[in-house]
């Protein structure tokens, strides 16, 4: 298995989430099916599997590459650039 080289530049201790679902879905009026939260700023974004796919396109504009789930009782975190689980 290949290891994420991003994951040590995370920033310590990880950030808060900047809000408790997907702001951007909410402007839309769209209801996001999952939630990720990118850990570099706090930022919470809707998941592929949405219809606008927040998550992704905030690591498009910002190259922050490593999220997690932001589900309850979810612990996973992946890394964009990487393309895998970390």
């Amino acid at each position: 298995m290949s290891e994420c080289t991003h994951v040590p530049d995370l920033p310590r201790p990880g950030p808060q989430p900047l809000a408790d679902t997907c702001p951007e879905c909410l402007a839309a009026g769209c209801h996001p099916v999952q939630l990720r939260m990118c850990l570099e700023c706090g930022h919470v974004g809707c998941c592929d599997s949405s219809p606008y796919r927040h998550a992704t396109r905030h690591f498009e504009e910002t190259g922050h590459p490593v999220m997690r789930s932001f589900e309850p009782g979810e612990e996973w975190r992946w890394c964009y650039v990487d393309l895998l689980i970390v």
